[in-house]
Order: C-alpha cells, then sequence, then structure tokens
C-alpha cells in the first residue's frame, strides 16, 4: 500500500497523467471540430418565400438554397392563387434551417373538384337551392316557365344546358333552376275545361 502512495506522487505518474490530460483535451478539440465541419454547426440558411410560386419556380429556388423539398397532396382549390401554385410551405418563410433541409408544400390544384349535382327535380325552389349550396353549387338565376306546381323545380341548366341530377360540376359552379309559376298554360287550361 505505501508503494502505491509513493508511485502516486512519483514524477513518472504525474508526467503520464499530464500526457493523458493534453492527449484528451487535443482529441475533444480535434472531435469538436469535426462535428462542427460536418453538421454545419451555426451555419443556417433562411427559407425563402414560396407563395405563389409555380412548381417549376419553386424547384429552381430550392436548388439555388440548398434545401430538398416534398409536395403534400393538393390543397382545396383557392381561387386567390394561381393554378399549380405554393399555397403553404413548412417551416414558413423566414425561419433558419440548416442546408439540405425538406420543406414541405402544399400545391393548388389545377381547379374546383367537382360535386355530383343532388336530384332536386319536383322540390321546392328553395328546398333545391338548400340542397345545391351544401354540396358547392351556387344558384345563378331563377327562371319560370308555365307549369301548375308554383315554384317547384322542373329542370337545372349550367351553362345554357340542362343538366341532370348525378352529372358532376366544378364545385361554386353557377346553375340556373327552372320552375313552374304556377299557370297551367292556355293549351293546357282549355284541355281541362273541356273535360
Amino acid at each position: 500500500m505505501r508503494n502505491f502512495f509513493k508511485f502516486l506522487t512519483s514524477k513518472t505518474f504525474l508526467i503520464q497523467l499530464g500526457l493523458a490530460l493534453v492527449a484528451s483535451i487535443v482529441l475533444v478539440f480535434v472531435l469538436l471540430s469535426w462535428l462542427k465541419s460536418t453538421t454545419n454547426h451555426g451555419d443556417f440558411v433562411e427559407v425563402p418565400d414560396f407563395s405563389k410560386m409555380s412548381v417549376m419556380d419553386m424547384r429552381k429556388a430550392i436548388e439555388d438554397a440548398d434545401l430538398r423539398y416534398e409536395v403534400l397532396d393538393s390543397a382545396n382549390y383557392n381561387p386567390d392563387y394561381p393554378r399549380f401554385s405554393i399555397i403553404d410551405q413548412n417551416p414558413k418563410a423566414g425561419n433558419k434551417v440548416k442546408q439540405n433541409r425538406k420543406i414541405y408544400f402544399t400545391v393548388n390544384p389545377s381547379g374546383y373538384k367537382k360535386v355530383t349535382v343532388p336530384n332536386v327535380i319536383q322540390v321546392t325552389q328553395r328546398n333545391a337551392a338548400s340542397m345545391l349550396r351544401a354540396v358547392g353549387l351556387d344558384i345563378q338565376r331563377t327562371t319560370y316557365i308555365d307549369q301548375i306546381g308554383k315554384d317547384m323545380v322542373y329542370y337545372i341548366k349550367y351553362k345554357g344546358k340542362q343538366i341532370k341530377p348525378g352529372d358532376k360540376l366544378p364545385k361554386t359552379s353557377k346553375v340556373e333552376l327552372v320552375c313552374g309559376n304556377g299557370n297551367i298554360g292556355e293549351r293546357a287550361q282549355v284541355k281541362a275545361d273541356s273535360e
């Protein structure tokens, strides 16, 4: 035991201890320098604003910024943005990220998705309007024809052409309801009187 304490205070042990300490400090310094250079510690890229950019322009800007990207599913069509343009991005513009970071994009589709025209034939104009609005269609106007069912829908028109329930139209399309005005019409009135 006495020899062990004597060894701990010997010149040889203290030199070995000093060399081990210096080697450890050098190793830690080299390791930290290597990590800093390989991980670009402290080097950040500011995320550009890709809003309303076309997908082609976005790809070039992504390469210039030394970033990567992934396009998520398209959102619902937004008329405030051009077709096939960037609606949203994550991370947002102005954030600082590492080089080669992946940016996630939501793209505006080419137009509204199509919806099925509900069966509003022989339904009152008021109920038909509610049913059409519920699926995303708008009423452009209501016109009346001589038919006995007052405010009853007899058919629907889209861009001047008659359409049927079950047809597909782009969401927010404007349709025309053709309803009865409550009049039978002259020929129908004469026939009814003769019976």
